[in-house]
């Protein structure tokens, strides 16, 4: 059978393209009109504005990469999307972590935070715990190590006005060489399974 994934908040459809080119059968939502469109032409279907449109399921896998926590109705859109997953579906989420050196480094700087466009704001702890409150289990989870690079030259920004690369990249790599020890990166990509 063939695979199906569904990419929530999937952009200009970079990642969908990718498993296109692998042969499986893809779907993108993409809420911003300009993405979107985008998308759909770079995809060659239609991609869609939210859950309600999406016509078909159920998927192999569906991902959030940086998307969770922009999500304004949580918990009704966990479980709708926790419904359109195949018996042993996955889960696939890309979440910055707060307990990282960055984000104690930066603090209300912080680009992980992104308030007010981040409603939620997610540790390993609290994954663990949404994963067991909507019946999933975590199997995985994997440091994204590059994102302390790019987060830090965001955070940067916005704490000095400026694009302060080496100090940004000082930064990242001091984060990530103090995850070694801790294990809080920068962020994470967690894999749930039904």
């Amino acid at each position: 059978s063939t695979r199906k994934h569904l990419d929530y908040g999937c952009g200009d459809a970079s990642f969908l393209s990718f498993l296109q080119k692998r042969n499986w059968a893809v779907a993108g939502i993409e809420p911003d009109a300009t993405a979107r469109t985008r998308a759909t032409k770079n995809l060659g279907q239609q991609v869609y504005r939210d859950l309600s449109e999406l016509p078909t399921g159920p998927f192999s896998s569906i991902s959030l990469f940086h998307v969770l926590e922009h999500v304004h109705n949580l918990k009704q859109t966990l479980e709708k999307l926790i419904r359109l997953l195949d018996k042993n579906g996955l889960l696939i989420l890309a979440l910055p972590n707060f307990k990282s050196f960055d984000a104690q480094y930066y603090g209300p700087y912080w680009a992980g935070y992104d308030v007010p466009r981040h409603l939620y704001h997610f540790s390993q702890k609290s994954i663990h715990q949404l994963s067991r409150n909507f019946g999933l289990n975590t199997i995985a989870v994997h440091p994204m190590k590059f994102d302390s690079y790019y987060v830090s030259l965001l955070s940067e920004q916005y704490k000095t006005g400026k694009k302060r690369y080496f100090r940004a990249f000082m930064l990242g790599n001091k984060s990530n060489r103090k995850a070694k020890k801790t294990g809080e990166y920068s962020s994470f990509i967690y894999i749930l399974k039904i």
